[in-house]
């Protein structure tokens, strides 16, 4: 492909996933279930993940590709079996993209950025609890831990020389949308509000970490 995509080796795969995502909010508005709805569901972050897979040129590109895999077996496993083994799911995803950001943290960052990177952490976590709180007590331990690991992630991706208004601030969406699960879940806010928040801000936020981080790895393979 040339011109000034040049890098992208499959751009058609990039639209797929946007149509697969932003049609998916048709299916949580209509509150739609069943096995071909869990499909549907995975369809936006499974073809990011092929996406970053097919631009992938070293390891730190099959580990973006990974992360985006887990997050979409997450989102089949949320529905299709529940919430703890898609939270897993999700935990693992993680676990790589913080290894990946850590390998790629930027040299130098203003006062301003190491005090949000250090923040992100203790604040999501007095949230989660807050906005769990009368949930019941094993929902609630499992709420704090998980936004712990997605905090940790968003924290380390802001901090990462990937574009923080591409990768960083769609870690934060990503946070943000787990926050208002919690929400929902604690009984903070009513479902019929959450609905309206938790996918736009989950798959916004996935496809900005996913176009941040892929676009510069492949570029400067391509250099």
């Amino acid at each position: 492909m040339g011109g000034k995509h040049g890098w992208d080796r499959a751009r058609w795969l990039w639209w797929l996933a946007l149509a697969g995502g932003i049609s998916f909010f048709v299916a949580v508005l209509l509150r739609l279930d069943g096995p071909a709805i869990w499909v549907w569901k995975t369809t936006g972050v499974a073809f990011l993940a092929a996406w970053a897979a097919v631009n992938a040129r070293n390891r730190d590109g099959w580990m973006i590709a990974a992360t985006l895999g887990f997050g979409a077996l997450g989102d089949f496993l949320l529905d299709a079996v529940g919430m703890m083994p898609g939270a897993a799911a999700f935990a693992v995803g993680h676990l790589i993209a913080i290894a990946l950001y850590f390998r790629n943290r930027r040299a130098r960052m203003t006062g301003s950025q190491k005090l949000l990177a250090t923040a992100v952490v203790p604040l999501a976590l007095v949230i989660a609890w807050g906005l769990a709180k009368n949930a019941e007590a094993g929902l609630m331990g499992a709420a704090v831990g998980y936004t712990a690991i997605v905090a940790a992630m968003a924290a380390t991706a802001w901090a990462s020389r990937f574009p923080r208004y591409r990768t960083g601030i769609g870690a934060m969406l990503f946070l943000a949308s787990d926050l208002f699960i919690f929400s929902g879940e604690g009984g903070a806010l009513s479902k019929d509000i959450t609905l309206w928040f938790v996918w736009p801000l989950y798959f916004a936020g996935q496809a900005l970490i996913a176009w941040g981080v892929v676009s510069t790895l492949a570029q400067e393979a391509r250099a």
